[in-house]
């Protein structure tokens, strides 16, 4: 079945500025276009515009979005594999605070008290199964299983108050690596050593045998990946590259 941009903007539920937006970046284009100047989307284009969606429920960057689709390797069966898996740990996630506000509940109502560790039990989960889900596969193949599993163990791990350092520590990072790319400064320079020095503290806390070969493996990935790049990048574009290119300056 073919689709006019509104036909096919109604079916998706999405604006027809939308669509003539998506045609005009080139992520989705139209199948042919009649004599008389109208945009029509067949069968392929369907089924790239559900990709494109489901990718920006994920919240990736259309631009990383295109990366991804216009591969000649991409595999649309793995990439809704890859779907599937994501949602089912959002949903798992879902159910861990409903859980744990069901708790605090009857907790407040003079029931059973909570343990401080099941206080936030829900949102190292998340950090650790967003990871897994995103980024399990390539870490595995670059490092190993067991290095893996201890660092999300790791993560689960910590106390309250340590969680909340090495999310204000993240956090800190981000804030420091956009400063110093719209200062245009050097990573091998002061502020790339300071970035670097923090990077090392924020992974402290999720690697038992840090060295500096497995940072620089690491910050080598934020490039590598789209994902990862599109998560520094996400206020401003150079910020994945100059973490790399600072790590692998300073931590040697």
């Amino acid at each position: 079945m073919e689709y006019t941009v509104k036909a096919l903007a109604d079916l998706a539920g999405v604006t027809p500025r939308t669509i003539r937006w998506y045609a005009q970046t080139g992520l989705l284009k139209p199948c042919r276009t009649t004599a008389s100047g109208y945009r029509v989307y067949g069968p392929a284009e369907v089924d790239r515009l559900q990709t494109i969606l489901f990718y920006r429920e994920l919240d990736l960057p259309l631009s990383n979005i295109q990366t991804l689709l216009d591969d000649p390797s991409f595999d649309r069966l793995a990439a809704l594999q890859s779907h599937l898996a994501e949602l089912e740990t959002r949903r798992e996630h879902l159910d861990a605070l409903i859980l744990t506000v069901q708790k605090t509940i009857a907790e407040a109502k003079g029931g059973t008290q909570m343990t401080d560790q099941e206080k936030f039990e829900a949102f190292k989960r998340r950090v650790v199964d967003e990871m897994e889900t995103q980024y399990g596969s390539e870490l595995r193949e670059k490092y190993s299983v067991e290095e893996v599993d201890r660092a999300q163990n790791c993560i689960l791990s910590l106390t309250e108050s340590e969680y909340n350092d090495w999310q204000a520590l993240g956090e800190e990072i981000c804030a420091k690596l956009e400063d110093a790319v719209s200062a245009k400064a050097d990573p091998q320079g002061e502020k790339g050593r300071q970035i670097a020095q923090l990077h090392r503290r924020w992974l402290s806390y999720s690697c038992e045998a840090y060295t500096p070969q497995v940072h620089c493996g690491l910050a080598q990935l934020y490039t590598a990946d789209p994902r990862f790049t599109a998560y520094y990048d996400r206020k401003r574009s150079g910020c994945a590259a100059f973490l790399r290119d600072a790590v692998c300056a300073h931590m040697k």
